[in-house]
């Protein structure tokens, strides 16, 4: 066991808040999960592992819900899914030197709390038009997001969907549905390219006990309404927490570059 038993019920506290926080707004907690475990656990194969396999317990239920009501279409989302998961597999492949995992990994974390902030201060879409472009576009997104996804071990939703969002691709709900679709499929392909690598790391006490917590989570955030806190509250609340780590690792990690 990596953990002892106090650091681990923290670390569920955490996991099962971010799984209910996150899947009530549409995402996994991919960019979160990795910013708690790397104040718990050095082995970055771990890391990545464990938020992938937590990535895929919320979203797969939240994928099920947008298509059994109607928000999703498989051949609208076929662009991105087609050029995502080859890339997704191909970041994942990779076996990164553990500085520049945790460097990538911080950049990421600064960036996607950059994007999810941005999101929050989104216009109003109810009167907007939206605007269409050339599938290649698709493709293109997909695949940069997907690459990015496989190489720190995050499903991607959380950069698709600002970025759509500031395209006026489609309605929110359907970019929603798209996002979390999106972060099941290089899931997936994330976790398959870490088994070809020989770099899935899942220490099972840590992983069961983690998914537990996630699936919990996750189940309730999608079921439930948030009285006290808006979406856009807690996409704030949890862009903060996800900024501050990304810069913390970036601090510790960028000197050994030089």
């Amino acid at each position: 066991m990596l953990l002892s038993i106090e650091n681990l019920i923290l670390l569920c506290s955490g996991f099962f808040v971010v799984a209910t926080l996150y899947s009530s707004v549409g995402f996994g907690g991919g960019s979160s999960y990795l910013a708690l475990l790397a104040l718990f656990l050095t082995g970055f194969f771990a890391i990545r592992s464990i938020a992938l396999i937590c990535n895929l317990v919320v979203v797969s239920g939240s994928s099920y819900l947008y298509f059994k009501n109607g928000h999703a279409k498989f051949k609208d989302f076929l662009p991105f899914i087609a050029a995502s998961i080859p890339l997704a597999f191909i970041g994942a492949s990779f076996r990164l030197q553990e500085h520049v995992f945790f460097i990538l990994l911080g950049v990421s974390l600064v960036v996607s709390a950059i994007f999810l902030a941005w999101q929050t201060f989104s216009i109003s879409r109810s009167d907007e038009q939206f605007k269409t472009y050339p599938k290649y576009m698709n493709y293109l997104l997909g695949g940069v997001i997907g690459l990015l996804s496989g190489l720190v071990g995050i499903g991607g939703g959380i950069f698709l969907a600002p970025i759509l969002n500031h395209l006026r691709w489609d309605k929110s709900i359907k970019i929603a549905a798209l996002a979390s679709f999106f972060i099941l499929v290089n899931s997936i392909s994330g976790l398959v390219g870490l088994v070809q690598g020989d770099m899935l790391n899942l220490p099972w006490k840590e992983t069961i006990a983690l998914v537990i917590s996630v699936l919990i989570g996750g189940q309730l955030g999608i079921r439930l309404s948030l009285k006290r806190f808006t979406p856009n509250e807690i996409k704030r609340v949890t862009a903060l927490l996800v900024l501050v780590v990304g810069i913390r690792i970036l601090i510790k990690y960028i000197p050994e570059l030089f």
